[in-house]
């Protein structure tokens, strides 16, 4: 009975599936439909005839194609688990210059309004995911969207079949239920080949995004080494050159004193020696902070295991044994870990955390989970999305859930062939 009833339930979801796809991948064929009984209508005899069925087809397909391609997305991810890339390309921010134009990535105009309105067309002409949505579109209807009609035109003629007096009709009538009810479960499943197959992202657009990708990483990594040297230089100008700088004045002055006034002398030197010692432990903190000596000298995981002592957290740490990075590498998922680290006692408010080093194939995966209050967002310019910036130098991936009321969990994957 239990297998009765699984059987019925897969016959439901079928066909309620299979009518979604028909409606999704016949729209476009509806409109063409609309403009062919237009072009009726109007009368062949009129030589403008054409013209509006003309502009139907066109307007009507060009309006439609984005929107069709993006539900077969949904409805293939939301069924099939499987997720095709859209690939489409991102808008650059419009940027008023100091001449008074306004710069949209592709050339200057007067407004704002008409620096986005000829973004936004350059765009959807340039695009090559354009063009590849108005080939799926007419692609989708002969293929799955014929193979998902089966269902409900075998429900069809078996309402029509069985509504009418004689063997025949009831016959076919028969036959339409038994042809819908056999191929409910699987007509749908044609569309996941199918949106894989021609909704993927051609090679000249993976490699094109990846040029942008790269272009981005290169003014990110450009703008970080700028605001690296600024910090270190600040750090560098405000603390330890300004204590150097009395230190000098002190030994200059006790100089001076050493004969006149030997104790004011000692005095000063023993200032000098305290503020030699507070340098020298300003210049270790700075080096710290820009490349740890525990990381080169233990490697990662040991010098994760040490932050986890300096952080007022009971965190825990789990690894795969030793693993072996590459100093650039272990630099950025170190300081990945500190940045979250912080994070869960700055915002988050937690009281405990993990942390979990593990290989998963060619990967390294980090993860890092507190108990704080969760909701973290990943903002432009923060913390989160710089941490991002750096991963994608790497190829890496940043994956952050957070709901509110947490816990939050962040998984860094970097491809590591050194492990």
């Amino acid at each position: 009975m239990r297998q009765v009833g699984s059987w019925v339930a897969r016959v439901g979801v079928g066909f309620t599936r299979a009518c979604v796809v028909t409606v999704v991948s016949m729209l476009v064929p509806a409109v063409w439909a609309a403009a062919v009984a237009l072009g009726i209508w109007w009368g062949a005899a009129n030589p403008w005839s054409w013209v509006a069925p003309l502009v139907l087809v066109c307007g009507g397909t060009l309006a439609l194609s984005r929107p069709v391609c993006r539900m077969v997305r949904f409805l293939v991810a939301r069924w099939t688990a499987t997720v095709v890339p859209a690939g489409y390309r991102q808008a650059a921010p419009v940027t008023r210059m100091s001449t008074g134009y306004w710069w949209n990535g592709f050339s200057y105009e007067r407004t704002r309004r008409d620096a986005l309105l000829d973004q936004k067309g350059r765009l959807r002409w340039k695009d090559p995911a354009t063009w590849r949505d108005l080939r799926f579109t007419g692609i989708v209807p002969l293929t799955a969207g014929v193979v998902a009609a089966v269902p409900p035109a075998g429900v069809a003629a078996a309402v029509l079949g069985l509504s009418r007096p004689g063997l025949v009709a009831r016959l076919v009538g028969a036959l339409g239920l038994a042809l819908a009810v056999a191929s409910a479960p699987y007509a749908w499943r044609l569309v996941e080949p199918v949106a894989v197959r021609f909704l993927r992202l051609s090679p000249a657009m993976v490699l094109a995004g990846r040029v942008e990708e790269l272009t981005a990483q290169r003014a990110d990594s450009t703008v970080a080494q700028a605001a690296e040297i600024r910090r270190i230089e600040r750090d560098l100008h405000d603390g330890a050159q300004a204590r150097l700088v009395a230190l000098g004045l002190s030994l200059a002055t006790a100089e001076k004193l050493m004969e006149t006034d030997p104790e004011r002398a000692k005095e000063l030197m023993r200032d000098a020696r305290v503020g030699a010692t507070a340098s020298l432990a300003e210049l270790r903190e700075l080096i710290r902070g820009i490349s740890p000596p525990v990381l080169n000298e233990r490697g990662l995981v040991d010098a994760v295991r040490a932050l986890a002592l300096d952080i007022p957290l009971d965190v825990t740490v789990s690894a795969d044994g030793r693993l072996t990075l590459d100093p650039p590498i272990e630099s950025a998922l170190y300081f990945g870990v500190a940045e979250l680290l912080t994070n869960a006692v700055r915002h988050a408010h937690a009281s405990r955390a993990r942390v979990s080093l593990a290989r998963n194939e060619a990967d390294l995966v980090v993860e890092v989970e507190d108990d704080g209050r969760g909701g973290a967002d990943e903002r432009a310019g923060g913390g989160l999305a710089g941490m991002r910036r750096r991963l994608a130098v790497f190829d890496g991936t940043l994956e952050i859930t957070s709901p509110p009321g947490g816990p939050t969990r962040v998984r860094m994957a970097l491809p590591c062939e050194s492990l």
